[in-house]
């Protein structure tokens, strides 16, 4: 049995469905869930604050396009800034609905304060997603700051009601001393020197600079909330491959021939996205808010992958068989599900990722039905 998913509906779903996004349209095995708790109150009771403008730095990304599509599909006004707005890579983003109304790009230089300052004049809220692109790791650490404190500055001259920062896990967990039987939470934080020592620049770089966030905040009075995702997964939405989706890519080009003994945990790009516009809305929020669904191990990673996707040369031994199992960090994601966010499952999550690659061009597609590809 199969039905439509209309994604402005809360339609009781089968388990085959066609499943849209903004750029492909696919069979989908899962049941997708009625619309996340906080989305389903905000559609019934239209929020006093829809209809503002919303800065989104780095709007081109894969999580910051997924913010600009459901900005735009709650009636914000978008302001969305870029390295070079007429780049084809952001074509994107001025085809999702609303962006003709609703939706103006931006060319910004981070490090220019003054630029930023210009972006975010009149604006309600700025979400800061935007983050370094370098060769060199090491070199990211002080324009990943420095872009941070511009960015706040720029805020609480311009009086915005909210800034909210995409952090990441990286500036959470990594801290040798913490059990892997601990549970993971807003309180944690990544141990710098041992980031340093091990040349872990991705870490050091995401903790520096959402410290830094949180000192310049508090030096101008501007009200910060914090959004530390774990692996983003999920269907891209702009047309090249960002790093977290080659995690996936590898398991189904055959490049990889067998998987590490190591753990990852994932969230679904739109919870990402759901999770800043939620913190934004909700007066309460504060503080740090981990955005992770669960943890797994990559054994279970590919017995997913190979599970739906089996025409694939997904790799089926482990490189280190000799020792046990590696055990997965435990995530708390309790905050965010006590705002009202209700997590997409990961198989979902992984499932979708793929179609996405498929729908674009990135893998090739089955000659077979798709369906028959999906197993119960």
């Amino acid at each position: 049995i199969s039905t439509y998913y209309n994604p402005t509906s809360q339609v009781t779903t089968f388990p085959s469905l066609l499943y849209s996004t903004h750029s492909f349209t696919f069979l989908c095995p899962f049941p997708i869930p009625n619309m996340p708790a906080a989305s389903a109150a905000a559609a019934a009771e239209p929020s006093p604050i829809s209809g503002q403008t919303i800065c989104v730095t780095g709007a081109g990304g894969f999580i910051a396009s997924w913010m600009v599509k459901l900005l735009l599909e709650k009636g914000y006004t978008v302001r969305g800034t870029l390295r070079n707005p007429d780049d084809a890579k952001n074509g994107h983003l001025k085809e999702l609905e609303g962006a003709k109304e609703r939706l103006t790009l931006h060319k910004v230089d981070l490090l220019d304060l003054n630029s930023v300052k210009a972006a975010v004049h009149g604006c309600h809220g700025v979400f800061h997603t935007a983050s370094p692109v370098t060769d060199n790791p090491e070199e990211m650490v002080e324009p990943a700051v420095n872009g941070a404190k511009n960015v706040i500055i720029a805020a609480a001259e311009a009086n915005v009601r909210r800034v909210v920062f995409t952090s990441s896990i990286g500036a959470v967990y990594m801290d040798p001393k913490r059990s892997v039987d601990v549970e993971v939470d807003e309180s944690c934080w990544s141990d710098l020197e041992f980031c340093k020592n091990t040349k872990n620049w991705y870490c050091y770089g995401k903790a520096v600079a959402e410290q830094a966030a949180w000192d310049i905040a508090k030096e101008k009075e501007v009200d910060l909330v914090v959004v530390n995702p774990v692996l983003v997964l999920g269907p891209l939405l702009q047309p090249t491959i960002n790093a977290s989706t080659i995690h996936i890519l590898k398991y189904l080009t055959g490049s990889a021939k067998t998987y590490a003994n190591a753990t990852q945990a994932y969230v679904h790009v739109r919870d990402v996205a759901l999770a800043h516009i939620l913190v934004y809305e909700k007066p309460s929020a504060s503080g740090r808010y981990l955005c992770a669904e669960s943890s797994l191990h990559r054994g279970e990673l590919v017995e997913i992958l190979a599970k739906y996707f089996p025409e694939y040369p997904i790799p089926t031994k482990c490189s280190d068989e000799k020792n046990p199992r590696v055990k997965p960090h435990i995530f708390s994601n309790k905050k965010l599900k006590d705002l009202g966010l209700e997590f997409t499952p990961v198989s979902q999550c992984l499932y979708e990722t793929v179609k996405s690659l498929q729908e674009q061009g990135h893998i090739p597609v089955p000659k077979k039905d798709d369906s028959l590809a999906v197993k119960s």
